[in-house]
């Protein structure tokens, strides 16, 4: 029976914390913060003092809030089932609850593979299509079409995953879907966000830095018309990111200067705040640099991103296998492949797609080495994770 700590996470998201600016406090991994709120584990009595200041809540409120243990499907109860059979009965209190679902979900991907996230959130994308499809104009309308697009847009980001990047279709479809919804409320910066994703397809599995940078840069005029500097920050690094690949180092310098910019003027009031972490900034111009041929360059950054990744292991496979590619072009293969086997140990229990197609680029890249034993212990991994 799956169980959840309702109260300790409204009261986490209620102070403005996610999963990983609380673990990031507290000095913890992101998944331990999981466990938690799960009710899989009790947090330490060292800890307990410092998660109740993150809180801002006494330590016998946090001892109330722990004790507090749900089934993780309870909260749907009888007025879920009734709205879905009298959808125009929908009500700001239902929307609210299925943002919650939506938030939970998305708190997860980090931590677990998209594929067993995959029957929840396209269950929970279809009731709030069926339910908006029939809501009336006002403010239930405009909220569920406004949860619509976060569910499209998670919805293309797990069948990407799970397609290890291979179903771009299905994908774009989902991000156009929150472009049109968006567009249709008026909500710029959720139709901002979802170019932008559609923008990495472009990148990272069409090849097509052009179209690319175009997505990312009209994601990022879009973000600065609503005074969001941490999407229009994060769709810079992109077009930094773009501009590497096509060889054009001074554009690609000028959006990270841009991007550098943007990323220090954000703060909390921030619509999109929750979008960017500390290490984005980083992690974004490594791979530029790699892009750029500079992989000593790309190696020093990386290195320091993806110790400073835990906790968001998707992430920082990606981090880990173009690390091993800056190790690769400086012909360090040892380091190469320590390297990959940690980034391999990561995919096997994520199944990260982004994570995978830089494993497979790096082991293509190693070929020349072959005869290294250590270089045929890894690509054996690789061609085995291949075929599962």
């Amino acid at each position: 029976m799956a169980l959840r700590r309702h109260r300790l996470v409204s009261r986490r998201k209620s102070v403005g914390h996610t999963q990983e600016s609380l673990a990031e406090r507290l000095g913890v991994d992101r998944t331990t913060v999981v466990r938690w709120e799960r009710a899989e584990s009790e947090p330490q009595p060292w800890v307990r003092r410092g998660l109740a200041n993150a809180l801002q809540v006494t330590l016998e409120e946090l001892a109330q809030l722990l004790e507090e243990v749900e089934e993780a499907r309870t909260r749907r109860g009888g007025r879920i089932a009734y709205v879905l059979k009298n959808p125009r009965a929908a009500d700001l209190a239902t929307v609210s609850y299925l943002r919650r679902e939506l938030d939970t979900l998305t708190d997860t991907y980090d931590t677990l593979p998209s594929t067993s996230l995959l029957p929840t959130a396209a269950r929970l994308h279809s009731e709030i299509t069926f339910l908006h499809s029939y809501a009336s104009l006002g403010g239930v309308r405009r909220a569920l079409a406004t949860v619509q697009a976060a569910s499209a847009m998670l919805m293309g980001q797990l069948v990407w995953d799970a397609s290890q990047r291979r179903d771009c279709r299905t994908a774009v479809g989902y991000y156009n879907q929150a472009v049109g919804v968006a567009k249709q409320n008026g909500d710029v910066l959720p139709e901002a966000h979802a170019r932008l994703r559609a923008g990495f397809v472009a990148l990272y599995a069409d090849c097509e830095p052009k179209r690319g940078l175009a997505r990312a840069a009209q994601a990022a005029r879009l973000a600065t018309s609503v005074g969001s500097y941490a999407l229009a920050g994060l769709a810079m690094l992109h077009v930094g990111e773009a501009n590497a690949m096509m060889g054009e180092r001074s554009a690609c310098e000028e959006a990270l200067r841009q991007a550098e910019d943007w990323l220090q003027r954000v703060d909390t009031t921030d619509p999109a705040h929750r979008l960017v972490a500390a290490e984005q900034f980083n992690r974004m111009a490594g791979s530029c640099y790699l892009a750029l041929g500079e992989p000593r360059k790309a190696q020093a950054v990386l290195e320091a991103t993806s110790v400073a990744l835990h906790g968001r292991e998707k992430s920082r496979s990606i981090v880990l296998g173009n690390l091993a590619l800056a190790h690769i072009r400086q012909h360090h293969i040892d380091e190469s492949t320590a390297v990959l086997h940690e980034a391999i140990d990561i995919v096997e229990q994520t199944r990260a797609g982004g994570g995978a197609n830089v494993l497979f680029g790096a082991c293509r890249e190693l070929q020349a080495w072959r005869n290294n034993l250590s270089v045929d212990d890894v690509t054996d991994r690789v061609l085995s994770l291949m075929a599962k």
